[in-house]
């Protein structure tokens, strides 16, 4: 009990506001968004209040409305306001005012104003604790900017639960990503419902942002799709309760923002959630059918579209059905909702919503009769929106709807008009949609006649009946039948029809359209209401009693089915006449005048028509059955006018022709065609169609049915009629020889005169295609039947042929067709006739001329009509100098006559536009099947060169027609032998004169052709002139670069040269003289072929010449027009690649032949192929010259080395043929070289080819050709081919085993050329030879090296005294040596000597050998490196001296780095016993050499340091120390001889430090016990000289303290114990030094910078011994009261500092200072001034230490205060003023 009231107290405390803690007032008080706490706090809140309600002021002209808080929260009384004080109910009315103001500030937070207000919220009416949940919503849209970070800095700890997340970024004081908020929501369905509750409370208040609504609409969404994921996992149960609580969570809150109208930005976001959510949540159709209606009743006219788009996507996830009433009631207020639908359905899918708004709309239809719903349905279906079965259900649902509507739905008939107009509309669209509507038509099991009769229209295509009843004319005016229903209208049109008084005698008669019209459209509604036909047969107009002598009962039904009238209406029609017959079938009356219109009823398109229509020809079967005969013929004389009485058969003749259709029946009711093939068969065959025991139709009978049919074709008025049985009789070609055309004639010459005006008429009255019709009237002219063709010219001849354009289409169109079955004689009729009315004198439109064009083109012309229009054009007349008027053509003129000129410009006109013509049409017959034009094309030809001559125009085009016809002629000769072409015509002078003439590229690339063409068939007909013919070429054709004119050259090339070739060959003549000017032409061409032409080009010329005889002569021509440039000879070498091996080595065999001829004093072929000018002098040696510069580029090419290599390698006839042709080369440069060997240039040539041409062979091969050209007494020659086998040597490769073989057994054969050769040069060569091949393969013969190597090393080449032969020698040698290794010692004895020898003798004089130099050292070098314990010794002194002498001269940089890198290798490789000892046996050597030198000794020697071990540099000990102390005695020395100088000394200076630094690496390598004693005798010698020799002595002094300074720096603490050798050597010096002299004061300074690094490195209190302490002390300090002598600062000041840190205690330090400070007695200001320093150095090294001695310094401070000199005092007062620093204190009154 005690404990729960304790409990419930400490809460209560905790809860409580602590009013009275002024601590944590204060820490309430300084809690601030704005400022920092420290300032916070001591601000006033009415200064608050000041600062904030100006911010607040300003805000409120933003947003008037916060305007309202000035008297609240804002109001001045505020200042005094205690929430802490105030009751529940007050603090809960301030918290809504609070609240409220949040809302409408949260719009405006990044700005500063904002915050500034706010501020007074969370100062004054303390926000932060408690209305922390709501602050922090407020602020959370901005939580990138830093505002929200300062508010979280001011949070409280304890945040609310919803808002735990942000501690951990308050306390880190990091910016939170907007992903922490979206994990907040997928985790925490209470920050959603807060967040949601702010954001929609906030919109609904009209007082929502942007930056809110983006904020929870990305939140929402975000966290939404992440839910639906992961409450996808686990068991099916477990996922069916995610989504349910995933519902109840989200549903609520996406629907009520959803409403929010005032905030369109909300619904908008709202909707994109709802997008997310319907795509990935598994919602049912009814969570989906109330999101959508939910969405409609709240969308706004701003967000109506984004609605549609989540209306989509709603529709896309839910069953494909309709749209609720609510939805669709919203949507049809939607303005151009199809639009806006299709273009949304860009984006995403739209097709289920699509579809549901139109079921929906279709069912509104259906029941309420609503036509608006019909103009969006349509847009919707046209949309291409919808699926192919959408579309479908769509459509049968409308059809439904169709048959659905009634009077009682529809009373007015708008929404039937409306629904009707718009599914024929939609039926008959001629894209996708039209095909899908037309399938689903076919599909349907509605009677789609009775549909369409109902709905007036025409849904189903390829049906030539469309409703007429808008166009027949009700007698009524139309506002009197307006609103009148169908049974109305039907009434008032049957009482129109009985009181007429009409009385005309047929329906098929013109004067009965009026009353026809009213009797079709009572029948028409009579079919649609299904009344009974009896009241119509009752009217006294049809007159039915008297049907059987009166036509017009039976005429008006006839006019019926063969009208633009619905199905049903045409089988009614049917069945009143065949129900007519049958109770009449006892009356002796002949009706074969309805038979044509039986016929025509079974070509109906609908399948019930033709039922019906054969049911009424049996019945009319039965009236021609027995033998009875009729009285009368129904319809005589007034079925049609009275003047077009037909012509009726017999009824013997009806009785033979019916059967045949009757026993076809049923195969015309499946076909509407098949009607066709039973009157063809009928009429053109007299078999029976039933068998051999029935008797078929005469041809009498035949022939009357075809006149009988052709009658009423002619004589009706239908067009229908006319043009279903033209149909079928136009396949009829005729009976016996009587054709079609006579009896069909009248009916095309009738159309033929009817205006384009009464044809469309009459053609749109029957809703028939009007060029069909056109088709099927010109069709009735056979293709022989004259009168017929005449009368279809006669059409195109007329003046009315302008306004009939359709009808001259089909003329031309139908004479096309039938041109194949016309006789010879008459297409030969034929196409004069079209080419009279192109070029002849008729009227005609420009329609027909090009129709009559069209159609020569298009029919196939034969030779005889094409030779009869050639011939033709040779007779045109001939073009007068003066013409006289003549008759235009064509064209009218308003003059009567014309201007002679005019006349004459007109004829050329005329005569070139047919010639054209005629020729264009030869060109596209294929003249290839009409060889026999052949003779009369060449005349043509012939002829147009006369007319250019005087029309004075080219007319290249004409010839070019005629060329082309002549191309594809030729072939046909070629091909069939029987075939001879008559060359009485000179055809080839006509050719040539085209090529040569012309200036048109086609006719000469054409006239090319075709004598490269004859040149194949006829060759006598163009050799007498072909060579015009390549001059022609080489100036015009062979510069083009289009691919025809290439093809042009090619061809003439190949058809033209093998003639002319074979020719020459027949008269025995040269071939290549023969045809230099046919060379010259290609030549002189060359540089104007387009480049990528030219490489083809000669090649095909070559190839056709004949490449082994020709390819010399036009590379040589080339070579010497342009010159021996990089372009002529790279193409040179281009076209002899393209050759075999043999080609191009004989091709080179026949240049070095030709250039041979250039040189003999009567050149023959090369006087013919190079010509020269008349009065030019003969230029052999520039001929030569060129010719010898493409040789050896012509020898160098890879691919024609691998070549060769590959035939050499067969050693087959070929590989012979390839030895003698390469041996024949050989001796022809090698002649050459001897014949022009004056001419350097071509001398050189000579040796480039030699070189090439030797490269040309494998190895092996080569080495052959080597030995044979060593044999020769022509050094020179046998030097460059030892050249050559250098360069092969380096190209060959090492793993090649044949080469390593050949090349190693030719070793011997090079050492003989060196030991016998007296020629150096020849030795210097092989010598190389030899390098190369040891080089490469001499590891792999060490007997045959080194032969050599003894041979090289003997007196008869390294012995020998030319300087270059020594030098190739020691090279050699190098290289032998890395090869033989230990093998070639036998050799050293001799071959070192020699190489230092020649080092010597290289650095003599005042120009040194640095050639020779090198190679030595190259030898030296490999020795060191493979054989280091051969230089050792003698060999290595003499070495290490000659090394002196060489780095003491003046060598460039190569001879330096040659001797350097030796040495190098030298100190690494040779042992340590020998380097050392022999570096201390020239030691005397090197002290003489120059200072350079001896740097490079040092240099050797610290090397040698560097790479033996320590072991090896202790048992040298002795040679090392003899060797630095000698170092270390240079400076005595070089002072004894007497050339000391700055300069001297300076390099002394930097030579002792090298040597102080291989002392060192010596040093390192030994230990104390091995040093110590070496360095003892260092001391020792260092003052071991006689008193005598003061000089020496300090000099000496000078480099053992310069070595010492290094020792002591570098070995640190560890060699201050070797102090103890010189301490009284360094006090003897620094007490008795003499400043005066330069060379003590040099020794006195080194001596303190020495003992300095000593005092510094103390690591072991040497110095703090009082022996050596009190030793040197008094030394050092003694050393101030030289101050006036010498600067003391650089070197005694340290060394005193150094000195005081290495004796660290206060006793020494106190000594020192009294000795220090004594030297101030005198008053001396030098003195005074380097005490003073050297307290300062002392103060900043020491500090506190150092001043323990305060007290005692103090007065000589005061003293030096007053000294007297500026710089004392001065230095004095820095000296106090560190004093002051390290002690913290002022010294005034100390020194007071």
């Amino acid at each position: 009990m005690i404990s729960s009231l304790a409990a419930q107290l400490a809460a209560q405390a905790t809860n409580s506001v602590a009013s009275l803690d002024l601590h944590l007032q204060k820490s309430a008080h300084s809690t601030s968004l704005i400022w920092e706490p420290k300032d916070a706090t001591s601000q006033t809140f009415r200064k608050i209040y000041s600062i904030c309600f100006d911010a607040f002021s300003e805000l409120c002209t933003l947003e008037p409305r916060l305007s309202r808080f000035a008297s609240t929260l804002f109001d001045e009384a505020s200042q005094h306001l205690d929430r802490t004080t105030k009751t529940a109910a007050e603090n809960e009315g301030l918290d809504r005012e609070i609240q409220a103001f949040l809302r409408l500030s949260g719009k405006w937070l990044n700005l500063q104003i904002t915050v500034r207000a706010v501020e007074w919220l969370v100062r004054r009416f303390r926000v932060l604790e408690m209305n922390t949940e709501f602050l922090i919503t407020t602020f959370l849209p901005w939580h990138s900017l830093p505002v929200f970070n300062n508010l979280l800095d001011i949070l409280p700890k304890k945040l609310p639960p919803v808002y735990h997340f942000l501690s951990p970024y308050a306390a880190s004081h990091t910016s939170i990503p907007r992903e922490r908020f979206v994990d907040q929501a997928i985790q925490n369905r209470d920050f959603v419902t807060i967040l949601s509750r702010y954001t929609i409370g906030s919109c609904q208040a009209h007082q929502g942002h942007h930056v809110l609504v983006v904020f929870w609409g990305t939140v929402i969404s975000q966290a939404l799709g992440a839910r639906i994921e992961r409450g996808r996992s686990g068991r099916q149960g477990k996922q069916i309760e995610n989504d349910q609580t995933l519902f109840a969570l989200f549903a609520p809150i996406v629907g009520e923002a959803m409403v929010v109208k005032k905030d369109p930005s909300l619904q908008i976001a709202s909707y994109m959630a709802l997008s997310i959510y319907a795509t990935k949540g598994n919602l049912d159709d009814g969570a989906l059918a109330a999101f959508m209606e939910q969405l409609v009743v709240g969308w706004s006219n701003d967000t109506v579209e984004p609605g549609i788009y989540c209306l989509a996507i709603l529709a896309q996830q839910r069953s494909p059905k309709q749209l609720s009433r609510k939805v669709t009631k919203a949507l049809l207020k939607v303005p151009h909702l199809p639009q806006i639908l299709a273009q949304i359905g860009q984006k995403l899918n739209v097709d289920r919503l699509a579809n549901g708004i139109c079921l929906a709309l279709v069912e509104r239809l259906a029941k309420r009769g609503d036509a608006s719903a019909i103009p969006i349905i349509d847009d919707l279906l046209r949309a291409n929106i919808l699926k192919e079965q959408q579309v479908s259900v769509i459509f049968k649902s409308l059809i439904v709807a169709a048959h659905q509507l009634d009077d009682t739905t529809d009373e007015s008939g708008e929404a039937r008009n409306s629904l009707g107009l718009s599914l024929t509309s939609l039926s008959q669209a001629p894209d996708e949609l039209g095909e899908i509507i037309q399938k689903t038509l076919t599909n349907v099991d509605f009677d789609m006649e009775q549909l369409e009769l109902k709905l007036n229209t025409s849904l189903r295509r390829n049906q030539d009946h469309l409703l007429i009843a808008a166009e027949i004319k009700i007698k009524a005016e139309p506002g009197e039948m307006k609103g009148i229903s169908s049974k109305g209208r039907l009434e008032a049109a049957l009482a129109a029809l009985q009181a007429s008084k009409a009385h005309p005698k047929s329906c098929l008669s013109p004067s009965s359209n009026s009353v026809f019209d009213d009797l079709c459209e009572t029948f028409l509604l009579l079919n649609a209401t299904e009344e009974s036909l009896d009241r119509f047969d009752g009217l006294p107009l049809l007159r039915q009693d008297a049907s059987i002598k009166d036509p017009f009962y039976i005429s008006f039904f006839m006019r019926v089915w063969c009208g633009p009238f619905p199905v049903l209406a045409r089988v009614a029609a049917l069945e009143k006449v065949k129900s007519w017959l049958k109770t009449h079938q006892d009356a002796s009356v002949d009706f074969q005048a309805s038979i044509p219109y039986v016929i025509a009823a079974l070509s109906d398109p609908s399948k019930k028509v033709r039922r019906t229509a054969a049911g009424l020809l049996t019945v009319l079967g039965t009236f021609y059955e027995g033998k009875r005969k009729p009285e009368s013929v129904w319809g005589s004389p007034n079925l049609y006018d009275e003047d077009l009485e037909i012509k009726s058969f017999g009824p013997d003749a009806c009785g033979k022709f019916l059967p045949r259709i009757l026993s076809a029946l049923e195969e015309c009711i499946l076909s509407a065609e098949y009607i066709h093939t039973v009157l063809k068969t009928s009429l053109e065959s007299s078999k029976s169609s039933e068998g051999k025991d029935k008797k078929g139709m005469s041809q009498s009978t035949r022939l009357a049915t075809l006149d009988f049919l052709s009658g009423h074709v002619v004589k009706s008025p239908l067009l229908t009629l006319k043009s279903r049985l033209l149909e079928a009789l136009n396949q009829v070609r005729g009976v016996s020889s009587t054709s079609r055309t006579r009896f069909l004639l009248p009916v095309l010459q009738w159309w033929a005169s009817l205006s384009p005006e009464e044809a469309t008429k009459l053609a749109d009255d029957e809703k028939l295609d009007e060029s069909s019709l056109n088709s099927s009237f010109v069709a009735v002219v056979s293709p022989s039947d004259k009168p017929g063709l005449d009368a279809l010219f006669d059409i195109l001849k007329s003046k009315s042929s302008g306004n009939r354009e359709v009808l001259v289409r089909a003329v031309f169109s139908h004479t096309e067709k039938i041109w194949p079955t016309m006789k010879g004689e008459t297409q030969v009729y034929v196409a004069q006739t079209m080419l009279e009315l192109c070029f002849g004198e008729y009227l005609v439109t420009d329609l027909v001329i090009g129709e009559a064009m069209q159609l020569l083109r298009n029919v196939e012309l034969s030779s005889q009509i094409l030779g009869i229009f050639l011939e033709d054009l040779g007779s045109l007349p001939k073009i007068p100098a003066q013409a006289s008027p003549s008759k235009k053509r064509r064209r009218s003129s308003s003059s009567s006559t014309a201007h002679p000129s005019e006349t004459v410009d007109r004829t050329v006109h005329d005569m070139v536009s047919k010639t054209t013509f005629v020729l264009e049409l030869v060109e596209g017959s294929d003249p290839a099947k009409h060889p026999e034009l052949l003779d009369i094309l060449f005349g043509t030809l012939s002829e147009l060169h006369q007319y250019k001559i005087h029309i004075g125009s080219e007319l290249g085009y004409l010839q070019n027609l005629v060329l082309k016809s002549l191309l594809a002629i030729i072939p046909v000769y070629e091909e069939d032998k029987n075939l001879k072409i008559q060359g009485s015509h000179g055809h080839g002078d006509v050719l040539i004169h085209c090529v040569q003439k012309s200036s048109s590229p086609s006719v000469q690339n054409s006239a090319l052709l075709l004598i490269a063409a004859l040149a194949t068939t006829a060759p006598e007909l163009i050799l007498h002139s072909i060579m015009p013919v390549f001059a022609f070429m080489g100036t015009s054709v062979l510069r083009q670069g289009d691919d025809y004119s290439a093809h042009v050259i090619n061809q003439t090339i190949t058809s033209v040269v093998p003639p002319l070739i074979h020719s020459l060959r027949r008269q025995k003549r040269n071939t290549v003289l023969g045809t230099t000017e046919l060379l010259a032409n290609f030549v002189t061409a060359y540089e104007h072929i387009p480049s990528h032409r030219k490489a083809s080009l000669f090649h095909s010329l070559i190839e056709t010449l004949g490449p082994n005889e020709f390819t010399f002569a036009i590379v040589g021509m080339l070579v010497d027009r342009y010159g021996a440039t990089d372009e002529v000879i790279s193409f040179a070498v281009e076209i002899m690649s393209s050759y075999s091996v043999e080609t191009q080595l004989h091709t080179v065999s026949q240049l070095l032949d030709l250039v041979t001829d250039v040189f003999k004093p009567k050149p023959t072929l090369s006087a013919a192929l190079f010509p020269t000018e008349e009065n030019q002098e003969r230029r052999p040696f520039e001929i030569a010259a060129s010719q010898m510069s493409l040789v050896p580029r012509l020898l160098a090419g890879k691919k024609l080395r691998s070549e060769v290599g590959a035939v050499v390698e067969k050693d087959d006839m070929e590989a012979s043929k390839i030895r003698e042709l390469y041996a024949a080369i050989l001796a022809n440069i090698l002649l050459m070289a001897d014949t022009v060997k004056g001419n350097k240039f071509l001398h050189d040539r000579c040796g480039d080819s030699l070189a090439n041409l030797l490269n040309l062979l494998s190895i092996g091969e080569f080495i052959k050709a080597v030995e044979n050209l060593l044999d020769r007494p022509n050094v020179v020659l046998r030097q460059r081919v030892l050249r050559a086998l250098e360069i092969r040597v380096d190209s060959e490769n090492r793993t090649d085993a044949k080469s390593r073989v050949v090349l190693l057994a030719f070793l011997p054969t090079l050492t003989a050329v060196i030991r016998d050769s007296n020629d150096i040069h020849y030795k210097h060569t092989a010598v190389a030879c030899v390098d190369k091949i040891s080089e490469k393969y001499g590891k792999k013969d060490i007997e045959a090296v080194t032969a050599a190597a003894a041979t090289i090393a003997g007196d008869h080449c390294l012995g020998e005294t030319d300087e270059r032969l020594r030098n190739m020698a020691l090279l050699c040698l190098a290289s032998l040596v890395d090869v033989l290794q230990d093998n070639v010692i036998a050799i050293l004895p001799t071959a070192i000597p020699k190489t230092i020898e020649y080092i010597g003798h290289s650095l003599e004089g005042d120009s040194p050998n640095s050639t020779l130099h090198n190679a030595g050292y190259h030898f030296i070098t490999s020795l060191a490196q493979h054989l280091p314990f051969m230089m050792t010794g003698k060999y290595l002194d003499k070495v290490l001296a000659i090394s002196l002498a060489s780095a003491g001269k003046d060598l460039d940089e190569e001879c330096d780095d040659a001797r350097r890198e030796c040495l190098e290798l030298l100190a690494h490789q040779v042992d340590a016993k020998g380097i050392f000892t022999s570096l201390e046996r020239i030691w005397e050597i090197a002290a003489a050499s120059e200072l350079i030198a001896i740097r490079e000794y040092l240099q050797v020697l610290g090397m040698a340091l560097d790479k033996h071990p320590k072991t090896a540099v202790s048992k040298n000990l002795f040679s090392l120390s003899t060797v630095f102390t000698g170092a270390l005695d240079l400076r005595r020395t070089k002072h004894a001889g007497g050339d000391w100088d700055d300069v001297v000394s300076s390099q002394i200076d930097a030579l002792e430090d090298l040597v102080n630094e291989v002392a060192l690496k010596m040093i390192y390598k030994l230990n104390d016990t091995t040093f110590r004693p070496i360095f003892s005798q260092l001391i020792d010698w260092s003052l071991s000289l006689p008193n005598t020799d003061k000089v020496g002595q300090v000099a000496r002094l000078q480099s053992l303290y310069g070595f010492l300074h290094a020792f002591f720096d570098n070995i640190k603490s560890a060699a201050t114990n070797y102090a103890t050798y010189i301490v009284d050597n360094a006090i003897q010096i620094l007490t008795t030094a003499d400043l005066n002299d330069k060379m003590l004061v040099d020794l006195w300074k080194r001596v303190l910078v020495t003992v300095t690094k000593c005092f510094e490195h103390d690591g072991s209190d040497f110095w703090q011994a009082p022996a050596h302490f009190n030793a040197i002390s008094p030394a050092l300090t003694s050393q101030l009261s030289k101050a006036a002598s010498i600067d003391l600062k650089p070197e005694l000041i340290p060394a005193i500092v150094e000195l005081a840190a290495a004796a660290d205690s206060q006793d020494h330090h106190k000594e020192l200072n009294t000795a220090i400070l004594q030297h101030l007695k005198p008053k001396t200001a030098p003195i005074s001034l380097a005490v003073v320093l050297c307290q300062q150095a002392l103060v900043d090294r020491h500090g506190d230490e150092w001043l323990q001695a305060l007290p005692e310094m103090l007065p000589c401070i005061s003293e030096l205060q007053d000294h007297g000199d500026d710089v004392v005092e001065r230095e004095t007062h820095r000296w106090i003023t560190k004093i002051e620093t390290v002690l913290g204190e002022n010294l005034d009154a100390m020194l007071q």
